[in-house]
C-alpha cells in the first residue's frame, strides 16, 4: 500500500524535495490503514471531508501541477459543476484504485522531477482567478506547493481518522510496521 520514492540521494535538493513529499503521501497513506472503503468514506468529524475523499482529492491534485508544470492538459478536469466530485469516490473508484492511481502519479512526479535540467526552469500559472496573471514558477515551486498540499491534507487526514476510530498517527505508524503502540 505505501510506494516510495526511489530517492538514492537524500542529500540532493531533488531527492530531498522527493522524500518530504513522499513522506506526506505516507501521512495520507496510513490514516487508510485497516479501513473499509465504506469506513473511509465517512465524515465523522465537523469536516466535510473522508479520507477516501482526500485521498481522491490528493491524487487528483498532484497529478494536475505535474500536468500544467508539463504544460499538457491534466487527467481529470474540474469545473464548478463538478468540484465536488474530486472529493469523493465515484462509480467503481475504490480505495485501492486511487492508491493505486496516486503511486503511478507518485513515480510520474519523481521522474519528471528527476528529468527537467533545473529545478529553475520554469512553467507558466494557470489563468484563474487566484493565481497572478502572466507568472511563472519553478519547478522547485512545483515541489514545495505539492509538498505544502500534502502536509495540510495529511493535518486533516490524521484529524478525520483519530475520529473516526482513536487510532493516532503514531498507532498507525506500528500498525504499518507490523507492531503495536503503547
Amino acid at each position: 500500500m505505501v510506494m516510495h520514492v526511489h530517492a538514492e540521494a537524500h542529500g540532493d535538493e531533488r531527492g530531498a524535495l522527493l522524500a518530504f513529499l513522499d513522506e506526506q503521501r505516507g501521512g495520507i497513506r496510513r490514516t487508510l490503514l485497516g479501513l473499509t472503503d465504506e469506513q473511509a468514506a465517512t465524515r465523522p468529524s465537523a469536516s466535510e471531508l473522508s479520507l477516501s475523499g482526500l485521498l481522491k482529492h490528493v491524487a487528483e491534485t498532484e497529478q494536475g501541477w505535474l500536468s500544467r508544470a508539463q504544460q499538457v492538459a491534466p487527467d481529470v478536469q474540474r469545473s464548478e459543476e463538478d468540484w465536488g466530485h474530486s472529493f469523493q469516490l465515484t462509480g467503481d473508484e475504490t480505495v485501492e484504485s486511487m492508491l493505486t492511481y496516486w503511486d503511478k502519479v507518485a513515480r510520474q512526479t519523481e521522474d519528471f522531477i528527476r528529468s527537467v535540467p533545473s529545478l529553475n526552469d520554469t512553467f507558466p500559472l494557470p489563468d484563474a482567478p487566484w493565481f497572478p496573471d502572466d507568472e511563472a514558477v519553478s519547478m522547485r515551486w512545483l515541489m514545495l506547493r505539492l509538498i505544502a498540499e500534502m502536509a495540510r491534507h495529511a493535518g486533516h487526514a490524521d484529524i478525520i481518522r483519530e475520529s473516526l476510530d482513536g487510532k493516532t498517527a503514531f498507532e498507525l505508524i506500528a500498525q504499518a510496521q507490523g507492531d503495536s503502540w503503547g
